[in-house]
């Protein structure tokens, strides 16, 4: 494999020594490789490097990797996740497949099964799209578009269509709605909005959320002060829904 066809595999993974582990082992593939060792520099890695793999943990300080995962398909459901985690009851794996993940292996595990699946899941990947396809980041767990009551939210234009006409919504706005809907009927509390939606830590004090959901109520809600899509749920977060 030469340099032009490395592929680039990002390891988010907090045990150092599992994380060089994995880098030597993954370089002498003729893969290149970056680690983060926590769920922050993780996603922003992710966003800078554009990896053609990830390989994740779930237990990682700051964002724990199930977070990581949501945050991740939210903008991308293509690229390949890998789970590598010692939380292996069946009840973890489900909770990783519904988010999203493509293979999970449990810790700890035989290096050359797992060599086989980060191979199996590059030449998977590559045959459902093309090396140079540009459009790497695309969300297929939504349809392109999504109507409520009388709003219409077109996902590829980024164009909300309201009582008040048409609203070009920015990326975040988009972002967050797409987590709503995504999780609709669930309560959301903001520490999980903020972890998946914004990649802060647990523990940020912030009033971002609050003032996202005022926007939307004033976009798609008939009476602001009376909601009826975007709920609060007192000492918890918010809640989307409608019939």
């Amino acid at each position: 494999m030469n340099n032009s066809e490395k592929k680039r595999i990002l390891v988010i993974e907090d045990e150092r020594h599992i994380a060089e582990g994995l880098r030597l082992n993954l370089s002498f593939q003729g893969y290149d490789v970056v680690i983060a060792s926590d769920g922050v520099s993780g996603l922003k890695k992710w966003k800078e490097l554009m990896p053609d793999l990830i390989v994740l943990d779930i237990m990682l300080p700051g964002i724990d990797g199930l977070s990581v995962l949501q945050n991740i398909r939210l903008e991308d459901e293509r690229i390949p996740i890998l789970i590598l985690s010692a939380k292996g009851e069946p009840d973890d794996r489900i909770k990783g497949f519904s988010y999203g993940v493509d293979d999970y292996l449990s810790k700890p595990f035989n290096l050359e099964e797992f060599l086989l699946r980060v191979e199996r899941l590059l030449t998977r990947v590559s045959w459902s799209r093309g090396e140079n396809d540009i459009k790497r980041y695309e969300l297929s767990l939504l349809p392109k578009t999504y109507a409520f009551g009388g709003n219409r939210v077109n996902f590829e234009t980024s164009v909300a269509d309201c009582k008040s006409g048409k609203i070009n919504l920015t990326e975040q706005e988009v972002k967050l709605l797409k987590l709503f809907i995504a999780n609709r009927g669930k309560p959301l509390a903001r520490s999980k909005l903020l972890e998946i939606g914004w990649g802060y830590t647990r523990g940020t004090s912030t009033r971002t959320v609050d003032n996202f959901i005022v926007r939307f109520r004033k976009y798609f809600e008939d009476n602001p002060k009376k909601p009826v899509y975007f709920k609060s749920l007192r000492s918890i977060g918010y809640v989307f829904d409608h019939d």
